[in-house]
């Protein structure tokens, strides 16, 4: 069994592998603005994902992937050289899709915050459907408690 941490290395070393192969290595015109964010290995060091980010629309997105995947062959060589294991870890380009989910959550924490404000809107101007006070309040209790307080302070007059 291999150990996490030997694992994390190896992963960390394959994301500024790629990062750097990318920029300085691949001539690829189709090869956009692109972010190298994370990389991931299984446990076995067989098998490598790469998860990147490009800037523009999908079809940089698309030009970028096809990039990528043209050059695998050489960023596989490049990182198993560098990383000098047994066997070369194949690598799968993944894109990274969290500006798009962080937009998405923000847009909904925002329709969140203004159906909140208009519920409080609408509290606020809020009135009740019967009384203020719904609960039945004995009239009885209260004359039981007076005299009880009348007897114990004339109890103590008497002394």
């Amino acid at each position: 069994m291999t150990d996490p941490a030997k694992v994390r290395r190896h992963a960390e070393r394959i994301r500024e592998l790629v990062a750097s192969v990318v920029r300085s290595q691949i001539k690829d015109p189709r090869l956009g603005m692109i972010t190298i964010t994370d990389a991931r290995i299984t446990a076995d060091l067989r098998e490598a994902t790469v998860f990147y980010t490009v800037l523009g629309d999908a079809t940089a997105q698309a030009s970028t992937a096809a990039a990528l995947e043209s050059a695998k062959g050489m960023l596989r060589s490049t990182v198993g050289k560098a990383l000098g294991l047994r066997h070369s870890p194949s690598l799968a380009f993944v894109l990274d899709d969290v500006q798009d989910q962080v937009k998405q959550i923000d847009d909904l924490l925002a329709q969140a915050r203004h159906a909140d404000a208009e519920v409080q809107r609408l509290a606020a101007q809020a009135k009740y459907a019967g009384d203020a006070q719904p609960y039945r309040v004995d009239d009885e209790d209260d004359d039981v408690d007076d005299e009880a307080a009348d007897t114990d302070t004339s109890s103590t007059d008497r002394r």
